[in-house]
């Protein structure tokens, strides 16, 4: 008879209490309300993510054209979904861009199945769904960075580059990249909420 009355006490101690499950409860509201919001603007995290793959990509681009010395380039598509790496030589720096003729940079990540090119095309990753590239204007207004084999950007001409900006913009963010003149350093701005709405 002990032994169940013992074990009964240890039963009930177990328990909890109505307060303490309150707690809890209050508790988990509480961090639901802080959390919601902030996860509901999934185009920011869809921006910084376009905004890192993007600065992934330059740095990558600076360093195969001084692992390789020659030129390569990262094209900005006009409709403002995606960038391409390029090769060139530097008889093609003043030629524009041709995505007929342009010889791309392989990517090793994608196999022969996924195309194989060196290419950021937002409207074929749910990444970036949400993702528009605006205001384009590097080298006083073309929408490409070039690399030298020695790893600073060039003008068409083989100048050294003057740098420039450009917007990665979704409907919840907006984030401005400001590339150095010749060193090709990336600083990245966020932009306030009115500018993002606004524009």
């Amino acid at each position: 008879m002990r032994g169940f009355i013992r074990q009964s006490r240890i039963a009930v101690r177990r328990a909890y209490t109505l307060i303490e499950v309150l707690i809890v409860v209050a508790i988990l509201g509480l961090a639901a309300a802080v959390l919601i919001p902030s996860m509901s603007g999934r185009g920011d995290f869809d921006t910084q993510a376009a905004v890192r793959a993007l600065i992934s990509d330059i740095s990558f681009a600076q360093s195969d054209a001084l692992a390789n010395q020659s030129f390569r380039r990262i094209h900005f598509y006009e409709n403002g979904t995606g960038w391409c790496l390029v090769k060139l030589a530097e008889d093609e720096l003043s030629q524009p861009f041709d995505p007929a003729t342009a010889e791309y940079v392989a990517d090793p990540l994608k196999g022969a199945t996924r195309g194989g090119i060196y290419a950021t095309d937002f409207a074929q990753d749910d990444r970036y769904a949400s993702v528009r590239i605006e205001g384009v204007s590097i080298d006083s207004g073309k929408r490409e960075i070039t690399f030298d084999e020695l790893g600073g950007t060039v003008t068409n001409g083989g100048l050294p580059g003057t740098g420039g900006t450009l917007i990665l913009r979704s409907p919840d963010a907006a984030y401005r990249l400001e590339l150095a003149p010749i060193t090709g350093k990336v600083r990245v701005t966020r932009l306030a909420a009115e500018t993002t709405n606004a524009q």
